[in-house]
């Protein structure tokens, strides 16, 4: 199997500018309740993802059944642009599994874990650290038998002692990975921890610069964190960011893709980093997983929720009426939305009311407007969504039943 061809990042603090997007939506994504597609809905999605524009497309977990196997590799078969990884845990069985799956690609990854804190140690694994060393060597080494493109991953990596951890990594390197991701497993971290352990391994490990051994985050939102943690993760030299559309992911989730995205391409004054990302297919690839899963993005999720471009507020309303920068940071196409969203409720003014009565073909005198917007308030307190049906009914004022009687 060809060798990826990413190419070597420069050593920090010099910051090379571009990011590479690992997508796991198909496999850690999948994992999380709710999520789970078959072969059909996966295929689909991979090849949204691709035409997303990511540099590695993680496809699943082969191992974990025939039918997961099956679909890494009619992905690996049909979809063309990412590097096309399969996850296997550090067992023989695994790793030959994700090696069959992958084969049909002509760029292709295997991506092997092992859990290294004490903790997963005793309580998961039951093995001592020697072990773990012994297991890592072995299986690195032979998924590099396999393909030259080899992630290793030493799961809950910012609960492992650090003297370990760097041992960890210097082992995997020895034995052939080519990409280290340092996962926030538990979502545990705060940002400045994060980018210290990145920091720490650098310069305890000089051959990651020197061999040009890219640096991956892999970072849980149990605290709401995650894409902070990436980022900060990025400052400290790390070149790959895993994440998910959406930000699907086991428990809270993952980093959210699009949201990574949209910092990068929003804030180049302070995060000067290119990526491959095509930012008008966010939305219709969000859209496209709500269809193939069993829930949506949350109304107010960052960048592709439905309120992300919609506006309630009268004062909110008004500034975006006459120039949209006063309250949006971005464009709604810029992501792929269609148009934002003046949101008529109880707190809109008369601006935003009389704009939508022009758009349904109503120019009202200022006498007019005052009578209807007075009415649209009453029936805001009462009513919690109006339609376009409800402001039509109020250009006549109700009948005056005492009068009729």
């Amino acid at each position: 199997m060809p060798v990826t061809d990413m190419p070597t990042p420069p050593a920090h603090p010099s910051q090379g500018p571009r990011v590479y997007f690992f997508d796991t939506t198909l496999r850690d994504g999948e994992q999380s309740p709710g999520c789970t597609m078959h072969a059909g809905e996966k295929l689909r999605m991979a090849h949204q993802i691709a035409a997303l524009g990511v540099d590695i497309l993680e496809a699943g977990f082969a191992i974990a059944s025939d039918g997961d196997s099956e679909s890494i590799r009619t992905i690996a078969r049909e979809v063309r642009g990412p590097i096309i990884a399969s996850l296997a845990r550090c067992r023989r069985e695994d790793i030959e599994a994700a090696a069959r799956s992958i084969e049909p690609a002509p760029r292709a990854r295997i991506h092997t874990f092992l859990s290294t804190s004490d903790l997963h140690l005793a309580a998961k694994l039951q093995i001592t650290r020697e072990q773990a060393l012994d297991q890592i060597a072995e299986m690195v080494a032979l998924a590099r038998s396999y393909a030259e493109d080899v992630e290793f991953s030493p799961e809950d990596a910012t609960r492992t002692d650090r003297d370990f951890l760097v041992k960890v990594c210097e082992v995997a390197i020895e034995a052939g990975a080519t990409t280290l991701n340092l996962p926030d497993t538990v979502g545990y971290c705060v940002p400045q921890d994060y980018a210290q352990m990145f920091t720490d391994v650098r310069a305890r490990i000089p051959r990651i610069d020197a061999e040009g051994i890219i640096l991956s985050a892999h970072c849980h939102d149990d605290l709401g964190l995650a894409v902070a943690n990436t980022l900060a993760a990025i400052e400290a030299g790390v070149r790959q960011a895993e994440c998910a559309i959406n930000g699907i992911g086991e428990r809270a989730g993952n980093a959210s893709l699009e949201e990574l995205a949209a910092i990068f391409t929003t804030r180049k004054d302070v995060l000067p980093y290119r990526h491959n990302i095509n930012m008008r297919e966010i939305y219709k690839t969000s859209q496209m997983l709500a269809e193939c899963i069993t829930f949506g993005a949350a109304p107010n999720k960052a960048i592709v929720g439905a309120n992300a471009f919609a506006h309630a507020a009268g004062i909110h309303q008004h500034g975006v009426m006459v120039n949209p920068l006063t309250y949006e940071i971005m464009t709604p196409e810029s992501v792929g939305v269609p148009h934002n969203s003046i949101v008529l409720g109880k707190h809109s003014g008369r601006r935003a009311l009389e704009h939508r009565l022009v758009e349904l073909g109503h120019q009202l005198s200022r006498s007019e407007l005052d009578a209807v917007y007075h009415r649209f308030t009453e029936l805001a307190d009462r009513k919690k969504t109006n339609y376009d049906q409800d402001i039509l009914s109020l250009l006549k004022p109700e009948p005056n039943v005492s009068a009729i009687a």
